[in-house]
């Protein structure tokens, strides 16, 4: 049995246009030009960092600004260090949000 990867398909032209934004103050959020995105858009094909830029800012709602280095290097160590408690805080984590939101 051959295993497949399937690749996530990214529209940014309708993720835009569902956040009310223009093509300027959407693409400039991940330091893309307008006429950059614009080629997106269109059709142009959109290298791997673009778009994985493009799902964090825009569809996990992610502030990158406020991302530093050493956070994720946190994150990294838990993960291999304490697994168990990386799952629970994990856990508690999107439970809180469920509540937020």
């Amino acid at each position: 049995m051959s295993t497949v990867k399937q690749v996530e398909t990214i529209e940014p032209r309708e993720i835009r246009r569902k956040l009310g934004l223009n093509q300027q103050q959407f693409w400039s959020q991940i330091g893309v030009t307008q006429s950059g995105g614009s080629r997106y858009e269109s059709g142009r094909n959109m290298p791997k960092p673009v778009r994985e830029l493009l799902r964090l800012v825009h569809v996990e709602q992610i502030d990158i600004q406020r991302v530093k280095r050493e956070d994720l290097d946190v994150v990294e160590f838990l993960k291999s260090e304490d697994p168990t408690l990386y799952k629970t805080l994990k856990k508690s984590a999107k439970a809180k949000q469920k509540k937020t939101a």
